[in-house]
């Protein structure tokens, strides 16, 4: 059986599910083991056959602990079983929901020095009751400027999840 690290960097709790939902698609051929990036000091990741990262994107960053992380284990992240994603608003359009013309992944790619072999981005979701007062109205004015969902009372998941399960084969194949 092989062991898999699932690691998540996020805010909303949607790249979290997104990577719940991989690990079912995964199945019983895997022992997966899932982490928060921002609560884990130390792990040693060349225990693990495979590892998964998944980074949201906050006011259009990847959280710097991503960074730092990368950073240290980019040795045995340039191994060849490592898979990465993001998950942000933007890739609810097409046009923007790819790794090839998504503004974040570009971003990520030119600040990271590793370049994970599997590439994925995934819409998110909105959960406008959750944020609080500051982050809502910034949200809705993005989303107003962008021709999104407004409305503060909704909550809406923009997360293609035949994508995901396209991305979960993709990744069993490395």
């Amino acid at each position: 059986m092989e062991k898999v690290l699932l690691l998540h960097s996020s805010r909303e709790g949607q790249t979290v599910k997104i990577l719940r939902h991989i690990e079912q698609t995964l199945g019983n051929d895997y022992q997966c083991e899932l982490m928060d990036l921002h609560q884990t000091n130390e792990v040693n990741i060349a225990q693990y056959d495979r590892v998964l990262i998944g980074a949201s994107i906050r006011y259009g960053h990847l959280n710097k602990k991503l960074y730092h992380f990368i950073e240290k284990h980019l040795a045995v992240l340039q191994e060849n079983k490592v898979g990465f994603f993001c998950v942000n608003l933007t890739a609810r359009k097409e046009g923007k929901n790819t790794p090839e013309t998504s503004v974040y992944m570009k971003k990520f790619l030119s600040k990271s020095p590793w370049t994970p072999k599997l590439q994925g981005v995934f819409a998110g979701a909105l959960y406008y009751p959750r944020y609080n007062l500051f982050d809502r109205v910034m949200i809705q004015f993005i989303m107003k400027m962008t021709g999104g969902e407004t409305d503060a009372t909704k909550e809406v998941e923009y997360t293609d999840w035949s994508k995901v399960e396209t991305f979960s084969q993709q990744f069993k194949q490395l």
